[in-house]
């Protein structure tokens, strides 16, 4: 089993306080995080923007990996997901993630579509994710 870690620090209430994520290979280290850029759209981090970039990145190589194995060569994939953070009861619930993926290449333009629909549900994070996945697709 292959194991990797994140980690959070968070000080003071939830409105007035801070808090920092890192990851264990320092891509993040002390990267700041608060109410404010979680709920009202102010500049830094949060949770389901790092979700969101999680997903986009496991999904564009599980579906690289499936486009290899179709002989489907010169591949150039563009994803983002976004991640519908949803009022529900007295708190809040992740209930969607939405893909947006471009995506090129030397093969058939069936292959590609296939791969790609196979790839939002399979992939580890969607696969995770306990939320309704959709995805819009562009290949060209």
């Amino acid at each position: 089993m292959i194991v990797k870690s994140g980690s959070a620090r968070w000080e003071g209430g939830l409105k007035d306080g801070k808090g920092a994520v890192s990851t264990k290979s320092g891509a993040l280290s002390d990267q700041p995080y608060g109410f404010n850029t979680r709920f009202e759209g102010l500049p830094g981090t949060n949770p389901e923007e790092l979700i969101g970039a999680a997903h986009a990145a496991c999904f564009s190589m599980a579906m690289a990996m499936m486009l290899q194995e179709e002989g489907v060569g010169n591949v150039r994939i563009e994803t983002t997901s976004e991640i519908g953070l949803d009022k529900e009861g007295d708190g809040f619930a992740i209930k969607t993630a939405h893909l947006n993926t471009r995506v090129s290449g030397d093969g058939d333009r069936a292959v590609i579509e296939d791969c790609a629909r196979k790839a939002e549900k399979g992939c580890p994070v969607s696969k995770l994710l306990n939320a309704e996945i959709t995805m819009d697709l562009t290949v060209g």
